[in-house]
């Protein structure tokens, strides 16, 4: 059982952060925010994988004016993305996004202060994002690189500013591209603050490679009780940041379970394709939102055994697929339609 430390809490809308909250699942779409059709539709997608908020680039004056349009039509809160401008945050704030993103490196702190002030006012929380490339200049010089004591003095130094003008709803992040100076920032900055951390690996990679490092980082800092909030960075669609991150969680325990597939790996007994079958019955599943168990399996060597744990299950058998329901044989069914066979007998069970 994993004891998460004490953080203080924030809302991003209707959504809590922190202070015991179950950990926020987030991504950020890549569509042009100015493009308001194909960013609801991927924004939908991301809610119907798990994702908690999401969140948007805002480089222009058009990409605020498009917000509102946006926010209309999602059901999870939305946070403006903001870089060098400060203008483009408090604008964002007044066309109702519900959490600004900044990176303290690449922004004046007097216009800071005045977005703290407006935030403050408006009850709108702040996320000090610090990344190992985009450091103030002033810590560059004084560490020669990016390190973690780097990213922890850049986000403890910005946290000061904001609290100065007595602004505290914030949430902060110290991301590098390694994984270990991830860890050290964040154990570092966690003994240093009680606001809520966000965690994650910043330019992690494509999908196999970042969801790895991304995992080692993340996994690691969970398990140690760091983090509040998460995202997947991945170099792929965004749906794949939110599912490797409900599966990090889910096997954590510190998420309640959805759908989980267990799976053989190949090998030369198996009578079907598994990797295609196992592929498919994740992708229909994902956004099932009960605690139930599915086997898919190749062969007869486990595969009734394994079904016996399973609440559903698909065994390969020459030429047929066996699908299984509470460790029970119900029927043969043609591999081709195995996938959406068992999805059938588990909304059958609702």
């Amino acid at each position: 059982m994993i004891t998460r430390k004490k953080t203080k809490q924030v809302f991003v809308g209707d959504v809590p952060i922190g202070g015991g909250a179950p950990v926020v699942i987030q991504s950020m779409t890549n569509t042009l925010t100015t493009d308001v059709k194909g960013t609801v539709r991927q924004i939908r997608e991301l809610e119907e994988e798990g994702c908690d908020v999401v969140r948007v680039a805002v480089p222009d004056a058009d990409s605020v004016k498009a917000l509102p349009g946006i926010i209309k039509k999602i059901g999870i809160p939305l946070i403006a993305d903001i870089h060098f401008d400060a203008k483009l945050a408090i604008a964002s704030i007044e066309q109702g996004a519900a959490k600004i993103r900044i990176n303290p490196g690449n922004m004046k702190k007097s216009e800071l202060t005045e977005l703290a002030k407006i935030a403050r006012r408006r009850k709108v929380p702040i996320r000090i994002g610090v990344n190992s490339g985009s450091l103030e200049k002033h810590i560059l010089k004084k560490y020669g690189n990016p390190t973690a004591e780097a990213l922890t003095e850049s986000a403890v130094e910005m946290t000061a500013v904001f609290e100065d003008v007595g602004f505290t709803d914030m949430v902060i992040s110290v991301k590098s591209e390694d994984v270990l100076t991830t860890i050290e920032a964040y154990r570092l900055l966690s003994r240093q603050v009680r606001y809520p951390l966000h965690i994650g690996v910043t330019e992690a990679g494509t999908l196999l490679r970042g969801s790895v490092a991304s995992s080692a980082a993340c996994g690691i800092l969970l398990s140690e009780g760091i983090g509040d909030t998460i995202r997947i960075s991945l170099t792929d669609h965004p749906r794949f940041e939110v599912r490797t991150a409900r599966f990090l969680l889910e096997s954590l325990k510190l998420r309640r379970p959805g759908a989980r597939v267990f799976s053989c790996p190949t090998c030369a007994r198996t009578e079907i394709d598994i990797i295609k079958l196992a592929n498919a019955v994740e992708t229909l599943t994902a956004g099932i939102d009960r605690d139930i168990t599915i086997a898919v399996m190749g062969c007869l060597v486990n595969g009734p055994g394994e079904m016996r744990g399973a609440d559903f299950g698909i065994c390969g058998l020459k030429g047929k697929a066996a699908l299984y329901k509470a460790g029970r044989f119900v029927r043969n069914v043609s591999p081709k339609e195995a996938a959406r066979e068992l999805l059938r007998e588990i909304r059958s069970g609702v």
